[in-house]
């Protein structure tokens, strides 16, 4: 399946449950906390920066010790995930299930007070993009870690969930109302979303508008936006104005027609990135969230669900080791900056600004870019930023994003920096075969960030991922790195 396909399937959305009905009305704000970065911010810097924002609901990616001690008896209310490489094990023994939630949700729970809500089964794994590789063992994972959940004593305080794509359902009309399940998996939705009704338990679906915009530049902008203008899609007696609640609406659809019409969905998922694409920056970023921060406070629902969801921001805070097999912009999800700077301003409820981290460490206020003496024409440059750009996020580079305007020499300054960042400013980092040199003097311009990274030293930090681990696309980030040179190369 093509890119175009997989994109598409964000386009709408999915989910399901709980016995309880609609769900109650949120108080306070939800946020995913990633750590896929190679300068993450510390556990418990973090965990200050969700509650000086007002976040009560936190939802993490994987059970990540420093942050799952740092949440303790913060006040903040934990879903942990856990990751598709583990359903297989998972799936195969109750055992393995019951080891694993004694040694994740069982063990802070009782030592450092996390009020752990949610175990998060898989992320998204009915992707078509993914080829049925977690068909078989989603359900069975999802089973025994209930089971487990149970057996620790743990089953009414904490509940199973599955975060699905959009693309487990479709809407053959292209209306809302037209909405159900994807044929060759109808039965297994069905199972899965039976189990957790039984178990009083709810299943999550991420929502993304910016996808359609990314997918099709023919998409109506103002569609992708709460406040849009653009023509409404009427479907009977409803008029949806914007692609969230049509996307969502569909979801309810689908319920109401396979008999699950009370359901509790979660969003799991839902922002507007900042970079990494003409249509990711800060002012749509600013105007989406904002509005949709708004609609949590206010209680505001959609056509078929008049009370809200909870809603899981997306994200945090940038991580800048994530993959870029969706697009360049996969790193640039974050309300705040990988250090928690503030990359707009929003009103969080009741006037209240954003504040950004405190307690933040940086590196020496130094830059390596390239040397005044060292021209564009060296047949050394070509090699020297293919070689930055892999190790380090070029992505700002990018067709359309925050420093894709710049010209061959800041371009190369720009790789070389963002290199010699990523390895804390270690010696000889800033060494381009005699093309590069160090300043003090930051070289930042108009909307292009040249960073300094914080000092990991100075911290206890969460696990650091390396970019060498990563299951990175080889293809495509070769051919990202192949024309930020032919950019560099061509201008002169």
């Amino acid at each position: 399946m093509g890119r175009r396909q997989y994109l598409l399937c964000f386009f709408f959305l999915c989910l399901i449950s709980s016995d309880q009905g609609l769900v109650k009305g949120v108080v306070g704000l939800a946020c995913n906390w990633g750590t896929q970065s190679t300068h993450p911010l510390e556990a418990n810097i973090a965990v200050k920066l969700l509650k000086d924002n007002g976040f009560n609901k936190v939802k993490l990616f994987e059970a990540d010790p420093a942050a799952l001690k740092a949440l303790g008896k913060s006040g903040i209310q934990v879903m942990v995930g856990i990751p598709n490489e583990f359903l297989a094990p998972l799936a195969s023994s109750v055992q393995v299930a019951v080891n694993w939630v004694q040694q994740n949700v069982s063990s802070y729970v009782s030592r450092y007070g996390t009020d752990i809500r949610y175990v998060a089964v898989g992320n998204e794994p009915f992707l078509k993009t993914f080829k049925d590789t977690f068909l078989n063992t989603t359900f069975p994972a999802l089973q025994n870690i209930q089971a487990a959940l149970i057996k620790a004593g743990l089953g009414r305080q904490v509940k199973v969930t599955v975060p699905l794509n959009a693309d487990v359902y479709q809407t053959d009309s292209g209306l809302p109302s037209g909405g159900d399940f994807r044929s060759d998996i109808h039965g297994l939705m069905i199972s899965i979303i039976k189990f957790l009704s039984e178990n009083n338990a709810p299943l999550t679906i991420n929502i993304y508008p910016f996808l359609s915009l990314y997918d099709d530049p023919h998409f109506p902008v103002d569609y992708a936006f709460f406040n849009g203008t653009s023509a409404p899609v009427v479907d009977g007696s409803i008029s949806y104005t914007n692609v969230f609640e049509a996307n969502f609406d569909t979801l309810i659809s689908a319920l109401e027609k396979n008999g699950f019409s009370s359901m509790t969905v979660i969003v799991g998922e839902v922002g507007w990135p900042t970079d990494g694409d003409r249509n990711a920056n800060v002012d749509y970023a600013r105007r989406f969230n904002q509005a949709l921060v708004d609609r949590i406070n206010q209680g505001q629902g959609t056509p078929k669900r008049k009370t809200p969801p909870d809603i899981y921001l997306f994200a945090l805070a940038d991580e800048d080791a994530k993959s870029v097999r969706p697009g360049n912009f996969e790193r640039h999800w974050g309300i705040f900056y990988y250090d928690g700077a503030i990359k707009y301003q929003m009103d969080m409820g009741n006037g209240k600004p954003l504040v950004p981290a405190k307690g933040v460490r940086y590196l020496a206020r130094q830059w390596c870019v390239m040397s005044p003496e060292a021209s564009v024409s060296d047949p050394n440059l070509p090699n020297s930023v293919a070689y930055a750009c892999s190790y380090a996020d070029c992505t700002s580079l990018g067709y359309g994003s925050s420093c894709g305007t710049l010209d061959a020499r800041s371009n190369a300054s720009y790789a070389f920096n963002m290199y010699y960042q990523t390895v804390d400013q270690r010696n000889g980092a800033c060494s381009f075969s005699n093309l590069s040199t160090i300043t003090k003097i930051n070289p930042s311009q108009n909307t292009c960030r040249f960073e300094i990274m914080m000092d990991l030293g100075k911290h206890e930090t969460p696990r650091r991922r390396s970019f060498a681990g990563r299951k990175e696309n080889p293809a495509a980030m070769m051919a990202f790195v192949s024309a930020l040179i032919l950019i560099i190369c061509g201008a002169y």
